[in-house]
């Protein structure tokens, strides 16, 4: 397609408020892209269709959590004048898309995904996985291509569902003509971004685990999970030497901190190579870069901070701001629905063609 326009399709769950993880594994990347000037549209869904597959008996806290991510991606800097931000459910169409995508998919398909495999475990389903959260690929699949997204920014994790997004939009273009766009995937930039560990130093933050540091947090939470953070058990004195691998404040370090940061708080040290050599060697206390690390990621969460609190003033503009975009999504979504019903001939009633020459066969 020639002239083909830019656009991204990227979003959430609404399972809980969004915290620093999301923020550096795609919020921040999120405003930089809409930023940019590159894209000509960009979509933001919060997926609350997706949710309820696994949250099904308990809708009010997906209920609940759709004005906590609005407030959370408007508070890091998206833009509604530059970003349309929707609501999965407000927009039909996609359910449609779904259904004629799972002819295209077989069940066996469907189990090799290494992403849906992983969750399924994860949850403990197994066959009492329900039918709505097996699906997730197929739905994802909808979502992308009703915008006709050409970019998905996403973590490495998310590969495998993107891959199923390309083999299904492959199989129907081969199958009813070249109507869907292929997407690419574009993957976070800064490799110690990939995948922020937990406060407590497991391998994710997870609200269940109760390791986040949310970006709605007060200065007052941030400094307290700061100072209880998981760093080198060995490092019991501070004069011995300690270990950066696998210790969670300078791994927050490498993802927040910058040169700049030092000549501000941390005279002592040109940049945070000089930090991690004094800790390697010995003679530095964890507490002095807790203290550091407080610094850093509060000048990084006040701004934020501050426009939440702005925006909580004024909850009822915030709904305007989804159901504005929800019907600009629902908008283009029809566009391409259309498209879809049109090539697979069930568009019964705008066929004038069909029309005709069924009136031609029987009115003889």
């Amino acid at each position: 397609m020639e002239n083909q326009k830019k656009i991204i399709l990227t979003g959430d769950r609404p399972t809980g408020k969004l915290h620093l993880g999301h923020y550096v594994g795609s919020l921040k990347r999120r405003v930089e892209l809409q930023n940019s000037g590159e894209y000509d549209k960009i979509f933001i869904m919060i997926a609350d269709a997706q949710a309820l597959t696994d949250n099904a008996d308990n809708p009010e806290k997906v209920r609940q959590n759709i004005l906590e991510v609005a407030l959370d991606y408007l508070s890091v800097g998206l833009d509604p004048a530059k970003s349309t931000l929707f609501i999965q459910s407000q927009v039909p169409q996609l359910c449609e898309l779904t259904t004629y995508y799972m002819n295209l998919v077989t069940v066996s398909r469907l189990q090799r995904n290494p992403t849906v495999k992983a969750e399924i475990q994860m949850r403990n389903f197994e066959a009492s996985i329900p039918v709505g959260f097996f699906n997730y690929p197929i739905s994802q699949a909808a979502d992308i291509t009703a915008f006709l997204a050409t970019t998905v920014p996403v973590g490495e994790d998310q590969l495998p569902m993107l891959e199923q997004t390309k083999e299904i939009v492959r199989k129907f273009n081969q199958t009813y003509g070249d109507v869907l766009v292929e997407p690419d995937i574009l993957l976070p930039d800064n490799k110690a971004c990939l995948r922020l560990p937990g406060t407590d130093g497991k391998a994710k933050m997870s609200k269940s685990l109760g390791n986040c540091i949310y970006l709605s947090d007060s200065a007052k939470d941030v400094r307290t999970k700061v100072m209880s953070m998981y760093t080198d058990p060995d490092h019991i004195r501070v004069s011995d030497p300690g270990k950066v691998e696998g210790n969670t404040v300078f791994t927050y370090l490498d993802a927040f901190s910058r040169p700049e940061h030092f000549a501000k708080y941390l005279p002592d040290y040109e940049n945070l190579d000089a930090l991690k050599e004094h800790y390697r060697r010995g003679g530095l206390g964890d507490v002095k870069v807790k203290k550091f690390l407080v610094a850093v990621l509060e000048e990084e969460l006040a701004p934020i901070r501050a426009r939440r609190q702005e925006l909580e003033k004024d909850i009822p503009a915030v709904y305007r701001i989804l159901k504005e975009g929800s019907e600009a999504a629902y908008r283009t979504a029809a566009e391409t629905l259309r498209l879809v019903k049109n090539a697979m001939k069930i568009n019964y009633f705008e066929d004038e063609e069909l029309i005709r020459a069924q009136s031609e066969k029987y009115g003889k």
